[in-house]
């Protein structure tokens, strides 16, 4: 294979030298933008169109050299149609033009055209949640979305006029969660994280009796959850979780797990909320909470990601019309507002129009022998195992890789693929293996054949080069 900085070259507007130059006074941001990361990489982006994104160097020997490097993870997970799509493009124009920013105080005819798009009468996920059986709300992230999903649960036990637990309610004091899982770092839902990296030192949540206890059971374990269930069904409020756990390493539960979880809680009568923020649209339908039997009931869904095609951080809450708060307690400045309901609706029409999930399924089966033979199979130094659905992936590292995580993307940059790392389940209960940080292949929605196979390739390349490279 071509070294990554002779690949074809994307056309992208002129750029003066003095941005082009790679130097640190020409990127500000190195030293302005604060650093989440410990270390960020040491590339800029030039711009990008479709999956090509336009990289330099910013330091070492190589300062100011550019590659062209394929994207494989889709802007975290949230840029579904890829970069510079005219359909995004099209309804930001005339959204902004013409649809106005009132906010849901006042009915929008934007938002009225999307909801009936998704809801009304044969409506695309009309059938998956009947419009006289569940409401929505809008949010900027997933982290928010969750953080409203959460509220609503809560509330449900809640007598609003009385601000007192709901008669029969009271003791339902427990929420339960899985190791393993992410949904988010905002304050609310970091009690739903069992890692206590990401706790300590940070607000929990209220002491009883109007707090609520966060408890963690084994993700993909139907026995753990039966057992569960049978000592402290009768106080479980709310069960939260992924339908393909996220950061853990990209984990698809057992056939059968997610529907047995959703009669406990139909049984016990606990709530069921589903965060679909990373899994929307890329398991091959709009939805994971799905089997051979077809949707999965839940209470809550929360959506986001690729809901705004790669173009608005934004996400939906979709829960159960009994399912609310009291007056004016969560109100928000960005509740579905026109401009982000125009690019949802625009984006999600043409994703139907072309067939694109059906097409994903089949890229997907593609994509995941391609990965299996050609990373795991061929790198057993570096990969333990791979798995995944629709077009999302992982390809989980081994400690080798793992101890030089850092370097082994880089690696992979320059070798003309984006990807990135989930941090893994680490260690769990229940007899489960040490899950190790894990590769996260999960191309934008308009992804070819030729762009899979081209994305393998430069994994493998890179693959093939980090173990060449001196530890």
């Amino acid at each position: 294979m071509a070294s990554a900085q002779y690949l074809p070259r994307i056309e992208l507007p002129e750029m003066t030298h003095e941005n082009r130059s790679g130097t640190t006074e020409s990127w500000f941001d190195r030293t302005m933008h604060m650093d989440q990361y410990g270390a960020r990489l040491p590339f800029g982006s030039l711009g990008a169109k479709g999956l090509t994104h336009r990289f330099v160097e910013l330091s070492g020997a190589d300062r100011g050299r550019e590659l062209d490097v394929l994207d494989a993870s889709g802007g975290y997970a949230s840029a579904c149609l890829g970069a510079g799509s005219p359909v995004v493009s099209a309804a930001l124009t005339r959204a902004v033009e013409q649809a106005g920013y009132v906010t849901d105080e006042i009915h929008s005819w934007e938002r009225a055209r999307l909801l009936e798009f998704l809801f009304g009468e044969d409506g695309l996920w009309a059938e998956r949640f009947p419009a006289d059986a569940y409401h929505v709300a809008g949010r900027n992230s997933g982290s928010e979305g969750m953080e409203l999903a959460l509220r609503l649960a809560l509330e449900h036990r809640f007598d609003h006029r009385r601000l007192r637990p709901a008669q029969g309610r009271g003791q339902r004091d427990i929420v339960l969660a899985f190791e393993g899982a992410w949904h988010g770092w905002t304050g609310g839902v970091l009690p739903l994280l069992n890692k206590r990296h990401y706790r300590v030192g940070l607000p929990s949540v209220a002491a009883e009796p109007y707090g609520f206890t966060v408890q963690h059971i084994p993700f993909g374990q139907v026995d753990a959850a039966r057992d569960f269930f049978a000592r402290h069904g009768d106080r479980v409020l709310a069960v939260v979780i992924e339908a393909v756990q996220g950061d853990a390493g990209i984990i698809v539960p057992p056939a059968g797990y997610l529907r047995e979880v959703a009669r406990l809680c139909t049984d016990s009568g606990a709530l069921l909320v589903a965060d679909e923020v990373l899994t929307f649209a890329k398991t091959g339908q709009f939805f994971a909470m799905s089997d051979e039997q077809g949707p999965i009931p839940t209470d809550v869904t929360v959506v986001g990601k690729s809901l705004g095609m790669g173009a608005l951080s934004t996400s939906m809450v979709i829960a159960r019309r009994d399912l609310t708060v009291r007056a004016t307690g969560a109100i928000s400045t960005s509740d579905l507002r026109p401009l982000t309901c125009a690019v949802i609706r625009a984006g999600l029409e043409h994703i139907q129009a072309e067939g694109m999930l059906e097409k994903s399924r089949e890229l997907g089966e593609h994509l995941a022998k391609r990965l299996d033979e050609e990373l795991v199979t061929a790198y057993p130094d570096l990969y333990t195992e791979s798995r995944g659905a629709g077009v999302m992936h992982g390809v989980e590292l081994t400690r080798r890789a793992a101890d030089r995580l850092g370097e082994f993307r880089e690696t992979m940059i320059r070798s003309g693929v984006f990807v990135e790392f989930m941090g893994g389940a680490g260690r769990r209960s229940g007899n489960l293996r040490y899950v190790f940080p894990t590769m996260r292949v999960a191309p934008p929605l308009i992804a070819t054949t030729a762009d899979a196979d081209a994305i393998v390739e430069r994994l493998s390349a890179g693959s093939r080069r980090f173990l060449e490279t001196p530890a």
